[in-house]
C-alpha cells in the first residue's frame, strides 16, 4: 500500500511538472504555429539560473524568482532577436533554426558552467517527510511541486479563460490577420505569449533541478515527452496538456517502478529492470499513436471561443 501511494504521487509530481514544460509549447506551437525545439534548452537555462542564484544568494526560494525572471526575460529578447523572422515560414525553417539554438545553448552552457553538471541543494525544511496518510510520509519538496504546479495550472486557465489578454491569446489562435486588422499589436502579443512560454519551462527546470543533476542537454529528453503530451491533449490546449501530462507522468512513473516484478516472472532480473523503461515509453507512444488515428486533432482540443 505504501509503495502504491508514494508511486502515485511521484507519477502525479512527474506529470505536473511535464505539464509546466507542455503547456508553454503548446501556447507557443497553437497560438503562433511555431514549432520550438529549443523550449527544452529553455527548461535547462531554468535549472542552471536556479543553481546559480541560490548559490549567489544562499536562498534557494531567491534563487528560484531571479531563476524564472532570468528565463522570462531569456525568452523574449529570444523571441525579438532570432525567431520573430521565422514567423509565417515554413515549419522546416522553424525545426532548423531552433534545432541549431539547441547547440547554441548547449555550447554556451559549457562555457559558462563548464561541463560538469550543478547541483542545487534544498534548505533545510523542504527535506523533511511530511505525514499524508496515517503511516505514509511523502518529501515535503516533492509535496511542495505538486501544489506550486497545480496553482500555476490554476492560475494558468484562469488567466487564458477569463481575462482580456488571455481572449487575444485564444483570438489570435483562431484567427491571427483579424485580430491585427481590429488594431491588436500582434507582435507584442507572441512576445508575451513566448515569454510565458518560456517563464513555465524555466519553472519546470528549476523545480526539476534538486532531484536531478543540473547539467548540459537536460531538456532534450523530455522534450519529447512534452510532443508528445501536446498531440494526445491536443494542440494549444491547456485543459488537454494537463490531462495528458498526468496520464503520460503516471504511465511512466507507475511502468517503471511495477513493470520490472511483472517481467520477472518471465525474464531474468537484470533484463527485466532494463525492459522496463522502454515498455513503458512504448506504452506512452502507443497511446499517442492511436490518439493519431482515432481522434488527430487530441482528445481534449481547444476551445477557440
Amino acid at each position: 500500500m505504501l509503495l502504491v501511494v508514494e508511486q502515485f504521487l511521484n507519477g502525479l509530481q512527474f506529470g505536473l511538472l511535464l505539464f509546466l514544460l507542455a503547456a508553454g509549447l503548446t501556447l507557443v506551437f497553437g497560438i503562433m504555429d511555431f514549432v520550438n525545439l529549443a523550449h527544452g534548452s529553455l527548461y535547462m537555462m531554468g535549472a542552471y539560473f536556479a543553481a546559480t542564484f541560490a548559490a549567489w544568494t544562499g536562498s534557494f526560494l531567491l534563487g528560484a524568482l531571479l531563476a524564472l525572471g532570468a528565463t522570462l526575460i531569456l525568452g523574449i529578447v529570444l523571441e525579438m532577436s532570432a525567431l520573430r523572422h521565422l514567423y509565417g515560414r515554413d515549419h522546416l525553417d522553424h525545426v532548423l533554426a531552433t534545432f541549431g539554438l539547441i547547440l547554441f545553448f548547449n555550447e554556451a552552457v559549457r562555457l559558462i558552467w563548464g561541463p560538469a553538471g550543478l547541483a542545487l541543494p534544498l534548505p533545510v525544511w523542504l527535506t523533511v517527510p511530511v505525514p499524508i496518510l496515517p503511516g505514509i510520509h511523502y518529501p515535503a519538496y516533492r509535496l511542495a511541486i505538486i501544489v506550486v504546479a497545480l496553482l500555476v495550472a490554476l492560475l494558468l486557465y484562469l488567466g487564458v479563460m477569463r481575462t482580456r489578454i488571455g481572449m487575444l491569446i485564444r483570438a489570435g489562435a483562431s484567427n491571427r490577420e483579424m485580430i491585427g486588422a481590429l488594431g491588436i499589436n500582434i507582435k507584442l502579443l507572441y512576445t508575451l505569449v513566448f515569454g510565458l512560454g518560456a517563464a513555465l519551462a524555466g519553472l519546470a527546470g528549476l523545480m526539476q533541478a534538486p532531484i536531478l543533476t543540473v547539467q548540459i542537454g537536460m531538456g532534450e529528453n523530455i522534450l519529447i515527452l512534452a510532443f508528445v503530451i501536446i498531440v494526445i491533449g491536443g494542440i494549444g490546449s491547456i485543459r488537454g496538456a494537463f490531462l495528458a501530462a498526468i496520464f503520460v507522468g503516471m504511465i511512466d512513473t507507475l511502468g517503471r517502478a511495477f513493470l520490472p516484478n511483472l517481467l520477472r516472472q518471465v525474464l531474468s532480473g537484470a533484463a527485466a529492470s532494463t525492459a522496463a523503461p522502454a515498455l513503458s515509453s512504448m506504452l506512452i507512444y502507443l497511446l499517442m499513436a492511436i490518439v493519431l488515428v482515432v481522434r488527430p486533432e487530441g482528445l481534449f482540443p481547444a476551445n477557440r471561443r
